[in-house]
């Protein structure tokens, strides 16, 4: 059984760790152990921590995706950090696994996204409707191995599943994800997409964070370790795409 989480940064204000896919970030209604979960175990444990630990998620990834999370370990850096994420001044990057070779080499994509909470999905319209919300993201294509493509995704806002639907919608669903139209599921219940990078200035300390999570060590992922190197290079671009 592989580690639910890997630490990539950590200090009095923040946590950061690389999230195994399956594991949920924020309990729902399956009861599940999540992340939260266990990195407070963490944290009680190395710092000998008695009673409540104060540690908080300030976004989320979907259960079946891996990847950066960051965690709040005071109340203050959540509440900056809340802030940094509403107001965008946070860069994600994602990696995705499409079969499907998107047309343009790189492109922008804005949806209007409507949930239906009882079946957990996202539907994307092309043009605004009663209840949604205005999903954008930026891609590229970054090469192909294998019959698939490795996309760099950009998401300029935050919303559930935006990632997901969008690609799909633009008929690239990501490998593994059954339930935004890819034909079959991976077998270890994962989709193929990684919070790859996040760029943010650190709440307390001001100075620039550049945190990076590796792919997951399973064999499908590891075949395009060649495109990160391309990445290791990219720390002072904030808004261009590699290569």
């Amino acid at each position: 059984m592989t580690k639910p989480f890997n630490i990539i940064y950590e200090d009095n204000h923040l946590l950061v760790v690389n999230k195994r896919s399956g594991i949920l970030v924020q309990g729902d209604k399956t009861g599940d152990k999540t992340l939260t979960d266990y990195c407070k175990d963490y944290i009680a444990q190395k710092y000998q921590k008695p009673g409540a630990v104060f540690l908080h998620p300030v976004h989320r990834l979907d259960r079946p995706v891996s990847g950066i999370v960051v965690f709040a370990r005071t109340s203050k850096a959540l509440e900056r950090m809340t802030a940094l994420f509403r107001k965008r001044d946070i860069h994600k990057i994602y990696w995705a696994v499409v079969k499907q070779k998107p047309k343009e080499e790189k492109g922008k994509l804005t949806h209007w996204l409507v949930k239906d909470e009882q079946r957990n999905v996202v539907m994307a319209h092309k043009s605004e409707v009663s209840g949604s919300k205005k999903a954008e993201l930026n891609f590229k294509r970054l090469g192909k191995l294998n019959d698939h493509w490795l996309l760099e995704v950009r998401p300029i806002s935050g919303r559930p599943h935006q990632i997901r639907v969008q690609l799909a919608s633009m008929g690239c669903p990501i490998r593994g994800d059954v339930k935004y139209g890819f034909s079959r599921p991976n077998q270890d219940a994962s989709i193929n997409l990684h919070a790859f990078h996040l760029i943010f200035d650190h709440p307390i300390k001001k100075e620039r964070l550049y945190l990076r999570a590796a792919l997951p060590g399973e064999p499908f992922w590891e075949q395009f370790l060649e495109f990160e190197e391309v990445k290791a290079k990219d720390q002072h671009l904030d808004r261009t795409f590699s290569g």
